[in-house]
This record gives C-alpha cells, structure tokens and sequence, in this order.
C-alpha cells in the first residue's frame, strides 16, 4: 500500500501544468532519479517530504520537471540556474508572509506580553483582595453555538455573514473569601483569525484538503473575515519612532533634532531644537522651552566641564559654538542639581488629580524628576534614579544639532526608506487589543468596588461573575475596528481612519496587488512631491512601476517580490553579544573618550550602549556570528561614518530582502548547493542558517556592494542579487519585456492589471460576492515571465492571447479603438460573466413577531405578472430570467411591531408586502438561492444572478503594456484581412498607438509570441532578461515567416493583396471591467429631487444629464438664448408663481399677501430653485424684490 501511494504521488506531481497522471507515460522529459521497486513501479528519491504536504502544490513543478528547458540530470551553472533561491524563498515566505508572520507574533508572544503588563486588577476598597491573570491564549476558530463541533471553515463564514474568529481565553487566580481560588481557561472575547495564520484551519493543509474545505489553495490569506465581507489591515507606513530625526528650517534658523518615543506604556515626542543661537528642549508636558544646561544638570551632571565635554568632546569649533548656553543658566542662577529641579518642577503642566484621592501633593524636585524619568524620552528607561544613559542620549541629540549648525549637510531625509517603518496588522491589532483590554480590566474593577462597598452581603462575593458581565467588549471592539476601519485608542489618542479596506476580488492579481500595498499617512490634498517621488533607496525593496496614478501617486506605494518585513527581536541578547564582542559601556565613559579619534559608539535601536575603537573588527565579528545563525536574522549592523558611530536595529516594521553572500570575491551560493536545492535537501531556511544568504535592511544595504551579476563581482563585492527583476512587485511582474518600455506604461499597466476580468480563485462558484466579474474562456499567456509562474497567475489568468495585426482598417480605429472580428466574438472571445448578490434577513421584533415570506399572488391560478419567477414558497426559482420590476423575494413584513400583546394592547396578525424587486435595466438569470441563519438566529436569503456578457461597442481591452482602447466596430470576418495561410486576426490595432507611447515591450512580445506559437513553447519576457528576440527571429525564419513578425496580408474587402507587410501575431489582451453596459444611461421624464424640484442625478437614480457652467458659458457665447431658457428652466423646473408688482414679493392665487390686494399680480415663470433661494433669504430676514418689466413694450 506504502509503495502504491508513493508512485501515485510521483505521477501526479512529475508535471504541474498538464494535471492528469495519465499523459506522463509518453512524455520525454528528463524526469527526477528513479529507481525501480520490487513491482516494477518507479520510486521517487526526492526527499520524503512532510506529512500533510503530500500532493503537488505547485511549488514541486517550479523544483521538479524541465525548468526553462532544462531537466534535472543537466548541468547546474550557478549564474543561471541561482533564480532558484526565489521560489525557495516565496515557499518559505509566501507572498503575503509579512502579514502572517505579524499576526503569528501577536497571538504568540505580543498578547502575552501585554497580559504580563496588566496582569492585576486591585481593589480600592478591599486591600486583601487581587485578581491576577496567570496566562492567555487563542484558541481555534469555533462557532458561537456550542452545539454544534465540526470546525468552522472561512467559505461557511462568508456566506453566512459571520466573523471567523476564535475565543480568547485567560487562566486567572483570585481571592474568594479568604482562600485563593484558580480557574483556568476562561473566555474574556473573541479575537478575528487571519486566514493561513498559524491559528487558522487552512494552516498547512495540503491542495486536496483545501478544496474538502471549499477553500482555494492559491488564495494568499493574510485577511480577517468580518461580518461576512474579508477585510485587508493595509500595511502603514510612517516614520520610524525611538530614532532622532534632524532637520533644518534654514530661512527661520531653527535645527531641531526630534525624536518620537514609543513606549507600551506613552507615547510622546521630543525636541532639541536651536533658536537664537541658544539650544532648548521642548516637550508637551513642559509649559516653556527649557535651557538645555538646566536639563542636563537635573540630570545630576553638575560641573559645567563635564556637560561641555559630553556634548562636543575636545573639538575647539563645537565647544566655541556650545559654550554660550553656559549664559542661559547662569542668568536663571541654577548652579545645583536642586535649584535645577526646582525650576524645571515649576514649569510642569500637572495633570490634576482629583482631590481626595490620597495622592498628597508633591513638592516642584520630586514632579520634575518623575516627569524627567517616565516622560521626557520614554524609551530610554531609567532604574533608580541613573539618569546617566538618559543625559547621554540627550547630549548626542544636542551634538547631532550642532554638527546640522555646523554642516548642514548631515540633516536627515524623512522620506529616506531606512527612515521609515512599516506597521503590519499584528502591530496594528495589539495596540487595539491592549486598549480594550485595559478598558475591560478598568470596568472589570468598578464592578468590584461597587460590590465590596456594600456593607452587608447577601453571598459570598465571587468575582468571576463579574468576567462574564464585559464578555462582548474586547470582541465587538476588535470586530468594528476591523470592519469600520476607525482605530480610535483613546489612551494614545490616536485616532485614524481607513486602516481596513474590503478585500477587492475583481481578479486574482487585485487581491495579491491588496496584499503588498503600503499607504502612507500623508494627506493626499497637498501638492508635496517630496513623499511622491521615486526614492533611490527603493530599490529592491519597492516595486517603482507599482503606484496609482492622480492624487495618491507616489504616496500609495507596493512591496517588491522578495521583500520581508521584520517582527520585533528581544534587545538583551544582542546587548550581552556587543559586550561580549569587546565593546566598554558607554555610561561609564567622559565626553573626553567617546569623542576622542578613532572611537565608534554603538547604538541599539537609536540608543547609545558601547564604545568600541575598532569598529570595522566589532562589524565583522557581528555579522559573522549572524550568519552563524546565533543571533536572529534580521538584526541589521552597519556604520555610519558622518557620526562615527555603528548602528544595532532589531525593532519591528523595517523592510529587508535577502541577497547572496559574498566572500573573498566567490559567491556564496555554489552549484552544489543549488543542486540539493533542486534535490529537496535544502530550502530556503537552510540557505540562511549555513550563511550563504542573508537579509539585509535598507541600511545596512547602503553599506555594502553589491553585485547585479555574477560576471561582475570584484574584490570589495560584499553582497549578489539573486535576481535583478525582484525589484518590481507582483503587479508589475506580469509585464513582458517591461525595460522595453517607456516608464509611465509600466504604471498605467499596474493600475489597469488589476481591473482585468478572469479566474478569481478555486472556488470561484462556491462564493456569493457582491459583484463578480468572471471570463469565460481565460487563457494563461502565450509570452509569460518568471513572476507569473511564481505568483501561479498562470494558473489563474485573466485574459486571452489574441491575433492580432497592426494596421488601420476603416476609420474606426482612430484613437485607440479597436477593430473586433465577429467570428472570433462568436466563438467566446472577450466573453464574461457577471454574478451580482442580493441579500436580505428576516428581522425578528421585540414583540415575537417577525418578517415572512409570503406566497406568490395568483389570478385564476396563475401567478400574476409580477411574479412569475416565484415557486409555491415565494423565492424565485432558480435558471428563470429575471426583468426590471419582477420580485425575486416575496417578503412580507407584520405591521404592527410594537404590540406586547397582552391585555388589550394586541396587535393585528396582518403582514404588509415588502417585496424584494429586481431593478436593474437589462434582465438576468437566477444563479444560486442560499437560504441560511446568521449567528443572531436571523434567516438570511441570498439570491445570486447571472448576466453572461460579449464584448459590444465600447468596451474597454488592453494589453498588458498600458495600451487600452475601446472596441470602435465589431467587423464581419469576411471583411477581415488575412495572411497567406488564411488567418484572421481577432484585433485589428491602429499603428499610431506605437510611435508616441513608445511600448517597445509589446512588439517583442508579438515576436517571442509568434514564434512560440511556431515551435509550441512558452516564451519568457522577463524584466532583464527573457527570450532574446534575435532568437525568436531566428525560430520564425526556420519556420518560414520573416524574422521582423511581418506578414504578407490580403485584404478581405477587394480581394487583393495590401501594399505592405503587415505586423501580424499574438499578444495578450485583457478585457477590462469598464463596459458599456454598465454605463449606458439616457433619459426623457422621469424623477425630481423633492427640495429643488430639479431632476435628480446619476444613472442609479435615473437621474437627468447636467448642463453646467461651462456648458451653460458655451450657449451664451452662441447667443443661443432661446436654447439656454429651455434647459435651464422649461425642461428642468419651471415654476409658475404670482408676482406683485408694487411691492415685488410673491402672492398666491392672484392676491398679494403685502399689498393686501389683486390689482397689480402677475402671473411669471421663473425656475423653482429660483423661487426657493427668494424664500430661503426671507427666512433670513433679507428681502429680494422681483422688479418686472415687459417684455415687449409697446
């Protein structure tokens, strides 16, 4: 049996693309080592792979078969063949792992964390009494009702409109009485589960599992599902906090080094900033700017020496510009630790206490020295009372500021990548999750004074009672977080809007492109292309191509394809290692040695620790001991030699990319290794463990050199790029021949690659979504690059590989359009399907009454016209074509739903229609009826309808290089031209498009096209790389056609030969989802806004088309007065009033209510919206008077 599943494994997994084990007998390919077994059956030598991984998933294909022509057995050249590493490296981290790896650590270590820092809850009250949590954990994903015990899977929660989510269990000890009492595993709320997290059911599940579970297995996860719809944490970017920032304003003469501390417990920021040659530090909590000499002598560095040389050490220029702050303290005459303290207490903004509380009054020294340790520079701790490391961080700010003064040159960039940190959903989550856990721990105490205040109880006082009261908190603050997008904390007063987005289906390539986007926090209204533009220090680590064009460009960024994300490493470790390294610490050092020649501090995180004097020896050895694997990976070290200091990172949120290391001039990576790569006895984590790959962050990538390729590695080489196209992301890697291109089509295409209609996933028709967008027939492309096959678009495409000839063919190609063949339309070209959800719940009523489905209403026996979709039990039935009025629910609501119904007070048992009716203008057919109950108990109907769509007039088709168009005329395939094997082209492509747009990458395309379709391979259009075209021209003169991918082309019309070759081949076309019908809107009479009486807007509304200013600045220009009367007033809103004309105010039936008279009453036709304003102002008490005269006086 063992052996029989082995084999069968082998079948399955020998080729991914043809996935039936049947056509492998035939196939001569070089296939993995095998040896025969006992019956006969080939045995597979790969690595016996892990359990629940058995079948193909994909990645086996890219590790497996002929790769790019060529089979296992052939030689191994490291410079081609190191790709390899790549889809090691997306196995491994997957697409979308930084998000994943973020929510891991949350639910593993960060929620931990917080409980640690919260773990009592005391009582005001009674002193003997604690409630202690001892534990935390999240559980697996469960339903709410406990009867039930099958696992929930994500398909069942978004059909059923419920959250996917999982319970948050505490174990918790506590005083009953007067013994302690434990309980374990006590839910406090529920907590909503990433999809492919490690706490999700999808979690190493092989393909065949997942489609058991109706899941898709090339869904990259990484999003919640909330109330039914799957919502995306986009990735935050902003400026990196515990780092001083220095920056100068040079027209006012301020420099200024900021710094943002973040702590678990504050916020806050601080500044040391230069203003009238005199240094200050600023800070929220300090009601005036403080004299820099004043902080740093409460800090306890007394002597005026001591400060000077802490600050600018032995150099005669810093000391000079230093010692006029000298003055400052003297004037204030503070010479002592005490005085300084004292004057520092009494600029403190108190936060007041509320009196009677019992907290006494404390004298101005002790204010000032708690508000020196706790808020100035949080991060910084300070243990009993040492304010040395303190006062040292704030004498290298102040340094930092005078070397700004001095060169100013050194101010830093903020919009410099290594400036910036990226916040993940995990971080996002457990700043939530701690605000709304120290809410419930707040609540959670209230409820226990309020009971232990009472004198006489009747019970013995439990307060494991008083958990289950705020059971809902934590859950329903995590879900309308999650699904309103608003993270409202209230004790970081952050208050942000926008962080979740719904996830966009539209294709498989918009919900990856979802995963990897970056906002950042800037305002889009300003006009700052400081933010907007193209960083050097992208590179490799943001897609350049991947941005939205118009008011977010530049400021809506992508990840490239091999970036990784950091979490947040322990600091302890590291600082024992830099002391075990040689390095003398720093806070027992003067000012005389850290500034002396040749001295390098070392800073962790932004904070100084070490002195060291050989710094590159100190690197070394740090990075030698990293890629030895005992210090983590994504500990980043690099010098910076301006400062003459060597800089640790290990917080979270820093982008890093792996590169191949490289050593005495020899790249790391050998063919040995890539061959047990190929093997299946390395992976990517193996690579990283031995050394030969390693991670490194934008930083400490500027303190390399690295090598594009292998050819051109010299001596000071430190570093090899595995392959050069990762630095576009995954959007952008669909574009063939993209450094063909001119840039701005490279963008254009990235926006429009993601409205492309074509498979969404597996599962595609097991899901009800709100609008879907399918292609019938997809095709993978015939030109395709190594993104694509590594982001398996291929294995869910979106688009069709058309014929396509350039050529002008009538006048109905001008501008872009493009001429369709009806044949090609006829046999399911550019055809699509649109399924739309509509959805209801039978609300349930305070007085037990609820909402039905009533029966159909029948005339003669026959259900009346309305509705005649519905069966006997009043939902439509499914396969009949729904119109515009036709009711697909009959829904019937009870009138009276405030009756108690007892007494007299009982209501009518009468139920009132509300059916459901379908509206759009174009008919559809009933696909799918679900009928369900949400978790409230509510029944839920779904009914989902299908449109099956070809392409008309004006829909939109692109190729994949930003060239769109719309389809201008729809021709005969008789009229068609053809070449001289008798094909016609599907497209027809105006030669204009090229000259202008300058897409290069598109003709090579049709090329390498063409001549795979001659030879039957695919072809590659790798970004820096790919098929050479002089190769394609040469398979295309093999097979008899020109090498240039011109054809001879007779025309179809007249019958004879055109007077040019025509360019004739393949390309890959995308259909859009912009169609015509979808927009078409037009209308005669129809419905008017109630206050204005004007016709009201938009194509939803039936609304009218607009004649606006401009418009109406046209007419005028014309003279064409009789015209602007009639569309401004008679076809919009004429109104007839009655006008007096001696006092100028409207009337009513002839009578003027000012006049107290008819004689001088007129009746006019003025516009309503007119008439309106004139009342409104005489609400205001401002009057207008209609002053008339004839029209044609006599």
């Amino acid at each position: 049996m063992a052996a029989r599943k082995k084999s069968d494994r082998t079948a399955e997994t020998l080729d991914a693309e043809t996935n039936s084990p049947h056509q492998k007998k035939t196939e001569p390919r070089a296939k993995p080592k095998k040896q025969a077994n006992k019956d006969g059956q080939p045995r597979n030598t790969l690595r016996p792979q892990k359990p629940g991984l058995e079948h193909d998933d994909g990645f086996n294909a890219l590790l497996e078969p002929v790769y790019h022509g060529k089979g296992l057995t052939d030689p191994i050249k490291t410079e081609k063949d190191k790709w390899n590493l790549l889809p090691a490296f997306l196995k491994v981290k997957g697409l979308v792992k930084q998000h994943i790896d973020s929510y891991n650590f949350f639910v593993d270590v960060e929620i931990k964390k917080i409980v640690r820092a919260n773990e009592k809850v005391l009582s005001d009250v009674d002193p003997t009494f604690y409630l202690k949590y001892t534990d935390i954990r999240v559980g697996q994903p469960e339903r709410l009702d406990l009867a039930s015990t099958s696992e929930i899977t994500p398909n069942e929660c978004r059909l059923r409109d419920m959250t996917y989510a999982a319970p948050v269990s505490v174990d918790i000890e506590y005083i009953r009485g007067k013994q302690v009492v434990r309980r374990r595993g006590i839910p406090i709320g529920r907590l909503p589960i990433m999809l492919r997290s490690s706490k999700c059911v999808l979690t190493n599940k092989s393909d065949r599992d997942m489609a058991v579970l109706n899941e898709c297995p090339l869904d990259p996860g990484g999003y919640f599902i909330v109330n039914g719809t799957e919502k995306v944490i986009l990735v935050q970017e902003q400026l990196s906090k515990n780092r001083v920032i220095v920056e100068a304003d040079l027209k006012k003469g301020i420099v200024q080094a900021s710094v943002t501390s973040s702590t678990h417990q504050r916020k806050s920021k601080s500044y040391v900033l230069l203003k009238k040659e005199r240094i200050y530090l600023k800070h929220n909590v300090l009601n005036e700017d403080i004299p820099i000499v004043l902080i740093m002598k409460a800090m306890g560095v007394q002597s005026d020496h001591e400060i000077l040389l802490l600050v600018a050490g032995t150099d005669s220029i810093y000391q000079d510009e230093f010692s006029v702050n000298f003055e400052e303290c003297a004037k204030l005459n503070v010479h002592t630790q005490q005085q300084a303290l004292e004057y520092l207490g009494s600029r403190i903004k108190i936060s007041r206490k509320p009196i009677g509380s019992g907290v006494p009054r404390r004298n101005y020294a002790q204010e000032a020295l708690e508000a020196l340790a706790t808020v100035i520079i949080t991060h910084v701790p300070v243990s009993g009372y040492n304010f040395r490391p303190k006062a040292l961080y704030i004498a290298f700010m102040v340094r930092r500021v005078l070397m700004a003064m001095h060169d100013p040159s050194l101010v830093d960039d903020r919009d410099y990548v290594g400036n910036k940190r990226l916040e993940l959903a995990g971080q996002l989550l457990s700043l939530l999750f701690e605000d709304l856990f120290k809410k419930f721990n707040h609540d959670l105490k209230l409820n226990i004074d309020k009971v232990l205040k009472k004198p006489a109880r009747t019970m013995e006082f439990d307060a494991f009672q008083h958990m289950q009261v705020h059971g809902n908190y934590i859950t329903s603050g995590m879900n309308r977080a999650i699904s309103t997008g608003n993270w409202s904390l209230k004790r970081f007063k952050m208050e942000r809007a926008g962080v979740t987005h719904v996830l966009s289906r539209l294709s498989y390539i918009s919900a990856l492109g979802m995963m990897t986007r970056i906002t950042s926090q800037f305002e889009k209204t300003r006009k700052i292309s400081g933010p907007r533009a193209l960083q050097p220090s992208q590179f490799g680590m943001l897609c350049p191509s991947d941005t939205p064009e118009g008011e977010a460009c530049g400021l809506v960024k992508n990840l490239a394809l091999m970036t990784h994300i950091t979490t947040d490493d322990e600091e302890e470790p590291v600082q024992k290692l830099v002391f075990i390294l040689g390095a003398e610490d720093i806070t027992s050092t003067s000012g005389k040695e850290i500034y002396s020649e040749g001295a390098y501090v070392i800073f962790i995180n932004g904070t100084p620790i070490a002195l060291t004097r050989q710094p590159k020896l100190f690197l070394n050895g740090f990075r030698k001991l990293r890629r030895m694997g005992r210090v983590s990976e994504f500990v980043s070290i690099y010098i910076n030699h301006h400062h003459n200091a060597v800089h640790i990172a290990t917080d979270e949120g820093r982008i890093c990319r792996p590169l191949i290391v490289v050593e005495r001039g020899e790249s790391g990576v050998t063919s040995q290794n890539l061959e047990s790569l190929m093997d299946g006895d390395m992976d990517f984590d193996d690579f990283l463990r031995q050394g030969l790959v390693e991670y490194l962050d934008v930083n400490e990538e500027n303190d390399s050199n690295i090598a594009t390729y292998e050819a051109e590695i010299n001596d000071s080489t430190t570093h090899l790029e595995i392959e050069p196209f990762t630095i576009l992301g995954a959007v952008a890697g669909l574009i063939p021949y993209p450094h063909h291109n001119q840039s701005p089509r490279n963008t254009y295409q990235c926006a429009m690659g993601k409205q492309a209609i074509g498979a969404i996933a597996y599962n595609q028709f097991l899901r009800i979504d709100t609008l879907l967008y399918l292609m019938v027939y997809p095709q993978k492309p015939m030109v395709k690059t190594r993104t694509i096959e590594l982001i398996k678009y291929d294995k869910l495409p979106a688009g069709q590989n058309a014929i396509v000839a350039v050529m002008s063919y009538s006048g109905y190609d001008i501008e872009d359009a493009l001429v369709l063949n009806k044949a090609s339309c006829d046999r399911g070209f550019g055809r699509c399907q649109v399924f739309r959800k509509y959805a209801t719940t039978l609300r349930k009523y305070p007085n037990s009454s609820m909402d039905r489905i009533g029966d159909r209403h029948e005339e003669n026996g026959l259900p009346i016209r309305k509705h005649a979709l519905l069966e006997k039990d009043g939902l439509a039935a499914v396969g009949e074509k729904v119109s515009m009025g036709e009711v697909y629910i009959m829904k019937q609501a009870p009138l009276n739903t405030s009756a108690s119904g007892l007494g007299s007070d009982y209501g009518t048992n009468e139920y009132r229609d509300t059916p459901m009716i379908y509206k759009l203008p174009d008919p559809s057919y009933i696909d799918k009826v679900m009928i369900s109950t949400t978790e409230a108990e509510q029944t839920l109907l779904k009914v989902q309808t299908r449109q099956t769509r070809r392409p008309e007039l004006g829909d939109k088709f692109s190729s994949r290089h930003g060239q769109k168009g719309v389809t201008g005329i729809i021709a005969q395939q008789e009229d068609m031209p053809f070449n001289d094997q008798g094909i016609c082209p599907d497209i027809i492509m105006n030669p204009h498009g090229f000259p202008s747009r300058m897409t290069v990458g598109k003709m090579l395309e049709l090329v390498a096209g063409k001549a795979g379709v001659m030879t039957g391979q695919l072809q590659y259009g790798t970004a820096f790389g790919g098929s050479d075209v002089e190769d394609m021209g040469d398979i295309l003169i093999s097979k008899g056609f020109s090498y240039s991918g011109k054809d001879f082309v007779t025309s179809g019309i007249t019958g004879e030969s055109l007077p040019a070759y025509i360019f004739f081949g393949p390309i890959y076309y995308q259909k859009l989802k912009h169609m015509v019908q979808d927009k078409m809107h037009s209308r005669a009479r129809g419905p008017r806004a109630v206050l204005t009486r004007q016709p009201t807007e938009g194509r939803s509304r039936d609304g009218g088309l607009r004649l606006g200013e401009m418009e109406r600045d046209c007419l005028i220009a014309y003279g064409a007065s009789q015209l602007l009367l009639e569309r401004l007033m008679l076809s919009s809103d004429a109104h007839e009033v009655d006008v007096c004309e001696t006092c100028g105010m409207m009337g009513y039936q002839g009578w003027c209510q000012t006049c107290k008279s008819t004689k001088a009453v007129v009746r006019m036709m003025i516009p309503y919206a007119a008439k309106l304003l004139i009342q409104e102002l005489l609400s205001m008490n401002v009057l207008a008077r209609l002053t008339l005269e004839d029209e044609f006086p006599a």
